[in-house]
C-alpha cells in the first residue's frame, strides 16, 4: 500500500480518484489547491503525488518546481493538457510521469505502481564512472573532468541511463520508454533535442563526439574518449 497525495481542484474528479485508488489498496489524502498540496507534501511526506496543472491559486507546473526545491517525492502529472511541448517541459521540471485526462483509476494505479517499482525501495545504484565523467544517482550530481555539470532533471536521467550502459548502443525507443516513461511513437525529435543539449554541456558536438556517439539507424552509445580509463 502506498500513501498517495492527490492535488486536484475539481471535487468530482478528486472524489473519484480517492475512491478508485482507495479500492486498490492505497491510503489517499487530497488537497484542492497548490499551496495546500505543498504544505501536505512537505509535512506528511507521501509516497507519491498526483498533480493537476490547472489549479486555482497557482499553476501546477509552478508548484512542481517549488516542490522539487524541498522534496524528491515522485510526481505524476494528471491533467487535460496534451500539448507535447508542455509535456516535455513538465517532465524536465521533475515530473516522473504524465497522464492525460480523461483516464480511469485503474490506469492511474498502474502508473503509480510502475513509478514506485522503477524507483524501488532499495539503495540507489552506485556512482557510474566512464573516463573523466562520473554520475552519482544518489546526489544526482554529474562531474566531468572535475567540474560539476549543470543538468536539468531530464538531462541527468538521460546521462545516467546512457552511462550505466557504457559502450552499449541504446535505441531511441528504449530512451523514450525508460527515461521519458512514454509509449514510443514519433518522439525521436524530443530525444534528439535533449541529446543536443547534453552534448553541449559535455563540451562536444555530434560531428566531434567525445562521449556521445550516434550509431546511424540504431541509437546512441556513451563511451570514454580514447586514452581515458
Amino acid at each position: 500500500m502506498a500513501q498517495i497525495l492527490i492535488v486536484e481542484d475539481d471535487p468530482g474528479i478528486r472524489g473519484a480518484l480517492i475512491r478508485g485508488l482507495g479500492e486498490r489498496g492505497h491510503a489517499v489524502d487530497s488537497a484542492p489547491t497548490a499551496m495546500a498540496g505543498l504544505e501536505n507534501a512537505v509535512a506528511k511526506r507521501p509516497d507519491l503525488v498526483v498533480l493537476d496543472l490547472g489549479l486555482p491559486d497557482m499553476d501546477g507546473a509552478t508548484m512542481l518546481r517549488m516542490l522539487r526545491g524541498a522534496s524528491s517525492v515522485p510526481v505524476i502529472v494528471a491533467t487535460a493538457r496534451d500539448d507535447e511541448a508542455e509535456i516535455v517541459a513538465v517532465l524536465d521540471a521533475g515530473a516522473d510521469d504524465y497522464l492525460v485526462k480523461p483516464f480511469a483509476a485503474a490506469q492511474l494505479d498502474a502508473r503509480i505502481r510502475a513509478v514506485l517499482r522503477r524507483l524501488g525501495d532499495g539503495a540507489p545504484d552506485p556512482t557510474v564512472v566512464v573516463g573523466g565523467l562520473s554520475v552519482d544517482p544518489r546526489s544526482r550530481r554529474a562531474v566531468l573532468d572535475g567540474t560539476e555539470l549543470e543538468l536539468t532533471p531530464r538531462e541527468f536521467d538521460l546521462l545516467h541511463h546512457l552511462a550505466a550502459r557504457a559502450d552499449q548502443v541504446v535505441s531511441k525507443r528504449e530512451l523514450v520508454t525508460e527515461v521519458w516513461q512514454q509509449p514510443y511513437g514519433g518522439a525521436d525529435k524530443t530525444v534528439d533535442v535533449h541529446l543536443s543539449w547534453l552534448r553541449r554541456k559535455l563540451g562536444e558536438t555530434a560531428q566531434q563526439a567525445r562521449y556521445l556517439h550516434s550509431v546511424r539507424g540504431v541509437g546512441i552509445r556513451l563511451s570514454a574518449p580514447r586514452g581515458d580509463g
